[in-house]
C-alpha cells in the first residue's frame, strides 16, 4: 500500500478540482520545502574581470566590496567546472542588492551567454532608474550597447514605466526600468 502525503494526494488528484483554501494550503507546504527565505545575490561569468568591475562601478555607480581568487576541489564540487580557477569580484548597488563577477581561467572555453535576450538560457538584470535616457548614455560610453529604445510599458501595474534592455561585451543583459512619475 502505497501512502501518499497531503501535497501528493493533491497533485495526484489535481490541484484544479481543490477548492481555493487547499490550493493556498498546497503552496504554503511547497514553500516550505524549498526553505528559500531570501535572495543572497546575482553571479555573471565575465572574460575580464577588471573590466567589468570599472563597468559595474563606472557606468552603473555599484561599489566594489570586495576582491578574491577561489580554486580547488571544492569549488569544482560546488560549480561542476572542470578545474577551476576562478577570480570574483562582489559590487553593491544603492539598494544593498549584490552581483558577483567571476572570471574563471578557462573562460571562453567554457561557453558564452546567448546573444538574443530570448534565446532559452538568457537571462537579464533589471535596475530601477531615474533617468533612462542618461542610463543608457552613460552605459554606451562605457561600451555596451542599447538593444532597443526605451518603451513605455501600456498597462498593468507597471503601466507608464519605461523599459530598455542594454547589453555589454559578454552578452550579458541589463534590463533598465525608470518608473512613472508621480
Amino acid at each position: 500500500m502505497k501512502i501518499m502525503s497531503p501535497c501528493s494526494a493533491w497533485v495526484a488528484a489535481g490541484a484544479q478540482a481543490l477548492p481555493p483554501q487547499a490550493r493556498l494550503d498546497e503552496s504554503a507546504v511547497m514553500k516550505d520545502a524549498t526553505n528559500v527565505i531570501a535572495m543572497d545575490h546575482t553571479g555573471f561569468a565575465v572574460s575580464s574581470l577588471d573590466e567589468a568591475v570599472r563597468f559595474w562601478t563606472g557606468a552603473l555607480g555599484f561599489t566594489l566590496e570586495r576582491q578574491s581568487k577561489m580554486e580547488g576541489d571544492l569549488l569544482h564540487q560546488v560549480t561542476g567546472v572542470d578545474d577551476p580557477n576562478v577570480k570574483t569580484a562582489i559590487v553593491k548597488a544603492p539598494d544593498g542588492s549584490v552581483v558577483e563577477l567571476l572570471q574563471y581561467s578557462k573562460g571562453r572555453q567554457n561557453g558564452a551567454v546567448p546573444h538574443s535576450a530570448g534565446a532559452i538560457g538568457a537571462a537579464h538584470l533589471a535596475l530601477t532608474v531615474k533617468d533612462i535616457h542618461a542610463a543608457i548614455v552613460r552605459v554606451e560610453a562605457a561600451g555596451w550597447k542599447a538593444k532597443g529604445s526605451p518603451q513605455s510599458i501600456p498597462g498593468g501595474p507597471r503601466k507608464g514605466t519605461l523599459t530598455a534592455y542594454v547589453s555589454g561585451p559578454d552578452h550579458i543583459t541589463i534590463e533598465f526600468m525608470q518608473p512613472p512619475a508621480r
